[in-house]
């Protein structure tokens, strides 16, 4: 076989092997969602911590409630989640704008909740402390994806559902931004 034509042919068949380029969990740009980098150590075992004050900060500035959502880039039950979004966009971000300022914190399926961290301008600590602080009932179990509704103070304003099949239909995604629980 030609050189040339193998090096090609070798390039092509590592390109579409699955590690060379991990999916990243997202929220569709038409949503104009805040990305909120982690914090994380250089090497594995480390914290993982997710500073919300810059998207209280915007959220008030905005005079917004935040849509704060968490995923991981390697959870199918994310990227379903994204794919929903980015299907039904042209029906749900009117309804997003009128009222939210979106947020996302993306970590992966690896980092549990005794090392993911949230800062808010009031509190900071592990997942479960997070949820406790807040008043979330979730509190037990981390499970991606995961959504909050809070306002600028980051108080939440109604009790979320957690994990896949929360967010199948327009009209159940509605509910959630008019707060109907």
């Amino acid at each position: 076989m030609n050189p040339r034509r193998r090096h090609w042919l070798q390039a092509a068949c590592l390109g579409a092997l699955p590690w060379t380029a991990p999916a990243r969990a997202a929220i569709p740009a038409a949503y104009a969602p805040m990305v909120i980098e982690p914090d994380k150590p250089q090497g594995d075992g480390g914290p993982w911590l997710f500073d919300l004050r810059p998207a209280q900060a915007r959220a008030r500035q905005l005079k917004k409630d935040i849509y704060l959502v968490l995923t991981a880039t390697d959870c199918h039950y994310c990227h379903r989640y994204e794919a929903f979004l980015a299907a039904n966009a042209k029906a749900l971000v009117p309804h997003f704008n009128e009222r939210w300022m979106v947020a996302t914190m993306t970590a992966r399926l690896e980092v549990d909740a005794k090392r993911l961290q949230l800062r808010t301008d009031a509190h900071q600590g592990l997942y479960a402390d997070f949820q406790r602080a807040i008043g979330d009932q979730r509190a037990r179990l981390l499970v991606y994806p995961c959504v909050w509704v809070l306002s600028a103070d980051g108080k939440p304003l109604m009790q979320m559902p957690a994990g896949a099949g929360t967010f199948e239909t327009v009209p159940e995604q509605l509910e959630i931004l008019r707060l109907e629980e």
